[in-house]
């Protein structure tokens, strides 16, 4: 079966992963210069189904994945399914019902959830909401996740800590800031464009903290997979953190909130603190003072989520069969 998975972003490397372990090709459909005012978004998100239509046309798949939020990307997609009588599949972010801009559309996310061969989330209170709009859902917690050739980050005898994070509005930055300059002796390197940061974090940023700013595939895979551990901590429940599975799948232990959906994702091979800067200053001191003992639950979890991936690609297959 011939798969296409339609993101309307930039970048998602959790699409370009499942296209991957689909058999199928990504495409990142994306028209960044008309921006994301309320002026300009409609005739963005009006140019990106006109190139995602174009796009599905050239390629003729048996098969459509999208990537939701926006929810307007599965509205394209469908438009096409139904056009090419084709099944899709919605690949929901969490923050397709919980970030303000989307949980108004829940209407329009029901009702294409209700057509859909299924819709992917990544926790049972998803599921559930899925379900409840008379949808169907599969759950995927996560992906596994496989870098091409890497380029490892310079290591130097402190313990390094690489804080993945893209300075969204659920991340708790001031805190993970003030964590930092109460470990002076440990190297925290942290991820995301800086601009987004502002000018008061900035101030905030002690002297063993780098931000590294976007970093390619390579560099990231690279840091991954040399820091000693790696931090993403979000605010909001109910909330997936790829940057942790990413981790995990590269044997690398992370550092976690304290969220009931993270405690059962990461069993093992992860401290969860409850983002306060002294948790988090515990955390970092918990996982250095054990932390062969933390890698190897990294491996021994890795190794199970591959085998929960297993099932979740039969059930997606199925789900696809059924629709076909």
């Amino acid at each position: 079966m011939r798969i296409t998975y339609i993101s309307w972003a930039p970048h998602c490397s959790r699409s370009d992963h499942t296209a991957r372990e689909l058999g199928g090709t990504s495409h990142m459909v994306y028209v960044g210069w008309l921006g994301s005012h309320p002026l300009t978004v409609g005739f963005k998100y009006a140019a990106q189904a006109w190139k995602t239509w174009r796009l599905l046309a050239r390629e003729r798949p048996d098969a459509v994945f999208v990537m939701m939020p926006p929810v307007f990307a599965a509205l394209a997609v469908w438009v096409h399914a139904i056009t090419r009588g084709v099944p899709f599949v919605i690949d929901a972010h969490t923050a397709a019902f919980l970030h303000p801009r989307w949980s108004a559309w829940l209407w329009l996310q029901r009702i294409l959830a209700r057509r859909a061969a299924t819709t992917i989330v990544s926790n049972e209170h998803l599921a559930r909401i899925v379900r409840q709009g008379g949808g169907r859902a599969t759950l995927v917690p996560d992906v596994p996740v496989i870098f091409g050739a890497v380029q490892p980050v310079q290591r130097s005898q402190s313990f390094v800590v690489a804080v993945v994070c893209s300075f969204n509005y659920d991340e708790p930055i001031a805190e993970i800031l003030e964590a930092a300059r109460s470990l002076p002796t440990v190297r925290f390197l942290m991820t995301g464009d800086p601009r987004r940061m502002g000018d008061e974090l900035k101030r905030l940023v002690p002297d063993n903290v780098t931000l590294t700013g976007f970093l390619s595939d390579a560099e990231y895979g690279g840091l991954l997979m040399t820091a000693d551990a790696v931090m993403t901590l979000t605010t909001r429940d109910h909330t997936m953190l790829r940057g942790a599975y990413e981790s995990v799948y590269q044997g690398t232990p992370v550092i976690v909130s304290d969220w009931p959906v993270l405690r059962a994702a990461f069993d093992e091979g992860a401290v969860h603190v409850n983002n306060s800067p002294a948790a988090i200053i515990e955390g970092v001191r918990r996982m250095q003072s054990d932390a062969a003992a933390f890698r190897a639950g990294a491996l021994r979890l890795r190794d199970r989520k591959l085998e929960r991936w297993s099932v979740s690609l039969s059930e997606l297959r199925s789900a696809l069969t059924a629709r076909a």
